[in-house]
């Protein structure tokens, strides 16, 4: 039945064949840059220590890693000295301005965005959107950079992960700029997820679709091995406790579903968890207060952390289904019949699909009222996230006419009126509070409690550097070398090793990308 229930997940999360990452918190791939022609071997280099590219240190150098931090100094770029935002000049100008926008979202997320583009056509005869999909978010950076500034888009959608690279390329209009020159008001905006799109002091993007991870669980396994269904573990020691009685008792053969994949349990998860304990990923305030020079993970926090899951999979109470390519494999493993896992962590922005998945019978047996949906757990007692999804940018150099019309467009995009409806489609975290207080998230909310777990993990993060999430210019290639890593640990690999060699080779790519930059 497994081949089935592969089928027909695909089917129901993407009608292209993306996958349900690509449905929601889609694969990061940031925008290309050239990597040095060969990485040199992974030696001791000790955190700290600055290298030019294809420098190493000797491997006689046995140096114990640095704990000590250097005092960042806060960097940051006027606005006055970036791209101007003409609001005014929509309604200076006559006829209607056309405006191509450039996205890779698909399934219920590519449906969503259609239907809020295309009330945006209707509330107005001043502006017209034509939505272009580039297949997905990797195809739709590799286009934009490959592009012409004149041959770009007026608008386009970016995850989380470029906003660094993006400003390095000056080709959009921030929209710090839009705000300050419109006097917008932002102050019932989720400040994380303005903070997300945020560099050098600069908020460059509006975010449109926020999602952050989730737990998911059966909550028929859960009432078969004595817990109770409404309640979730909210911790990694709780997984544990609660894993140990699931398996026990017979009810699955395994408490979890975990992976390494770069996209999830390898890459983006790490970094959530590290934010959980409070710990950052990179230095200089993760790259906030200062370009980052090198990440953090290969120290204790890191290491304590790996090992915790790696023992669950020792143990027999996780089970590791690899580098879960196309985001589906862990919520396979809940459909097992031989042996199947009871949760697992997926992006909130899947939610939507999974619901209509299960909603058209998929898994017999299986209901949409039987699939719980808890905080992310992990190494802290609380529950909390990092901003994940995307965002709108406005490309600059296309006439003032074409700016102010791209900023009208985004400020319809997160009206409280347009979100409310934007994150019941899809499952998508509102940004801004207010849209909850309208319909049909104020019902939806209400009656079905699982959409709203990833919000109240937004609400839930306290104001703390670690918890604004790491900003690195090669930020899709570092995931890329810290999932291998995880993947080497959750097959046994002894994690400080793993995790120093991906710390060196991580520097490497940062001090690349420095140097280019």
């Amino acid at each position: 039945m497994l081949a089935l229930v592969a089928a027909g997940l695909l089917a129901a999360a993407c009608g292209n064949g993306e996958t349900i990452l690509n449905a929601g918190n889609e694969p990061a791939t940031t925008l290309p840059v050239e990597a040095p022609a060969t990485l040199p071997p992974v030696d001791t280099l000790a955190p700290g220590d600055t290298l030019a590219p294809g420098e190493t240190v000797p491997p006689d150098d046995t140096r114990p890693p640095s704990t000590t931090l250097p005092p960042p100094t806060t960097t940051t770029i006027p606005l006055a000295d970036l791209a101007e935002c003409p609001v005014d000049a929509l309604d200076e100008g006559s006829g209607t301005v056309e405006l191509t926008l450039w996205h890779g979202l698909n399934a219920e997320s590519e449906t969503a965005l259609t239907k809020l583009t295309d009330a945006y056509n209707a509330s107005q005869s001043e502006v017209r959107v034509e939505l272009q999909n580039q297949g997905n978010y990797s195809q739709t950076i590799d286009k934009y950079v490959q592009s012409s500034q004149g041959s770009r888009p007026d608008v386009v959608i970016f995850p989380e992960y470029v906003v660094q690279q993006t400003a390095d390329s000056d080709s959009v209009i921030p929209v710090a700029a839009c705000v300050e020159e419109s006097g917008y008001d932002t102050s019932t905006f989720q400040p994380s997820t303005l903070t997300a799109y945020s560099t050098a002091g600069v908020q460059w993007g509006m975010p449109l679709g926020v999602s952050n991870p989730v737990l998911y669980y059966n909550k028929l396994v859960f009432e078969a091995a004595g817990l109770d269904p409404e309640i979730p573990p909210r911790s990694l020691d709780e997984v544990r406790q609660f894993s140990q009685q699931i398996v026990d008792s017979g009810a699955a053969s395994y408490g979890i579903a975990v992976d390494s994949g770069t996209d999830s349990g390898g890459g983006w998860f790490l970094e959530q968890w590290l934010a959980n304990e409070g710990e950052l990923y990179a230095d200089n305030g993760n790259g906030r207060l200062a370009p980052a020079t090198r990440v953090l993970y290969d120290q204790p926090p890191g290491v304590e952390l790996l090992t915790y899951v790696q023992q669950l999979i020792t143990d027999g109470l996780a089970f590791n289904v690899g580098d879960n390519a196309g985001g589906t494999d862990t919520f396979f493993k809940l459909a097992d019949e031989s042996a199947p896992a009871a949760m697992t962590i997926g992006t909130s922005a899947a939610l939507g699909t999974v619901i209509a998945a299960l909603g058209g019978g998929l898994i017999p047996g299986l209901t949409v009222d039987d699939i719980g949906v808890g905080a992310m757990p992990g190494p802290g007692p609380t529950p909390t996230a990092l901003v994940g999804g995307n965002a709108l940018f406005i490309v600059k150099d296309k006439g003032d006419e074409k700016a102010a019309a791209a900023w009208d467009y985004i400020t319809y995009a997160v009206s409280p009126e347009a979100q409310s409806q934007y994150v019941t489609d899809t499952g998508y975290a509102p940004v801004r509070a207010d849209a909850l207080d309208v319909e049909p998230a104020l019902s939806k909310y209400a009656s079905d409690p699982r959409f709203r777990v990833a919000y109240d993990q937004l609400i839930a993060s306290p104001d703390d550097p670690a918890l604004q999430g790491p900003i690195l210019g090669p930020q899709r290639e570092v995931r890329g070398v810290t999932a291998r890593a995880v993947a080497e640990i959750f097959n046994g690999g002894d994690v400080q090793a793993a995790l120093s060699a991906a710390a060196t080779q991580a520097n490497l790519l940062i001090a690349d990308y420095a140097a280019r930059n």
